[in-house]
């Protein structure tokens, strides 16, 4: 059973945060994880978080199915299975400080290189890394994103290209997440509500769909320049928050961003 003020909070929650990424394919995964982790404890706030994001990135590539790069696909998933196989395996395990300022850190690097040492995900090795390393990312913070776009956002792929191709990427992590969690959730004594992960699904479906008309109403120049303003202002985040909780005994101890 949930609560009406949970229940409005995440109505709220998810169709913004499914919207904005329809648009850029960014940005409303890393809010809603943050908005999440704040109703709920961490493991049953990744799973709602992968459900939802699963359904909002599956949908947003079956709209634009017809623009996926499948060659970017396969290249990130193989990277992503031999990511979550590793990870099982040696269950390691990084600091949150030491995750969020690298996330950070990586992002604005991307951002900053040459385009001739840029990451470029229409190359194969380049997709592979990026799907090991946002895998990874996602089993120890939850999140990817800034990673993930930095591997798009200098790449000759048009905005729908890289919002289709991206949201089927993403879709394969996030389904990974969810395996991962509910494994330990089946363990614990917490739940994730029926009706929670219902909602949040519906939401999530309806919040892409509203966005295609705004994604076909801006041109490619606008999409990559805003695309880059959102990276680097997320990794801003994530490299702030990073540098204080290395600061804050107190602080480290909380839950992930």
């Amino acid at each position: 059973m949930i609560t009406l003020p949970f229940t409005l909070a995440l109505t709220a929650a998810v169709l913004s945060t499914s919207f904005v990424s329809g648009i850029f394919g960014m940005a409303g995964g890393i809010i809603l994880i943050g908005i999440l982790l704040v109703l709920m404890p961490l493991a049953p706030a990744m799973v709602l978080h992968g459900a939802t994001q699963f359904t909002a990135n599956a949908w947003r590539a079956w709209l634009w199915r017809s623009e996926i790069r499948w060659g970017i696909f396969f290249s990130y998933a193989a990277g992503a299975l031999a990511a979550a196989l590793v990870f099982t395996l040696v269950r390691f395990a990084p600091s949150k400080p030491g995750t969020l300022i690298a996330i950070g850190l990586i992002s604005l690097l991307g951002l900053w290189l040459p385009a001739r040492f840029a990451p470029d995900i229409t190359k194969a090795w380049h997709g592979f890394a990026c799907g090991a390393i946002c895998t990874a990312l996602h089993l120890v913070a939850g999140i990817s994103g800034p990673i993930l776009d930095v591997s798009f956002v200098r790449t000759d792929l048009d905005r729908r290209e890289t919002v289709a191709t991206k949201a089927v990427v993403q879709a394969v992590g996030h389904l990974l997440k969810v395996v991962y969690f509910g494994q330990l959730l089946a363990t614990s004594h917490e739940t994730v509500a029926p009706a929670a992960i219902a909602l949040a699904i519906a939401l999530a479906i309806a919040g892409t769909q509203l966005s295609r008309s705004a994604l076909d109403a801006i041109s490619d120049a606008q999409f990559r320049s805003w695309s880059r303003v959102l990276i680097a202002g997320i990794a801003a985040i994530c490299l702030i928050q990073g540098l204080w909780l290395l600061g804050s005994p107190l602080a480290a101890s909380a839950r992930p961003l």
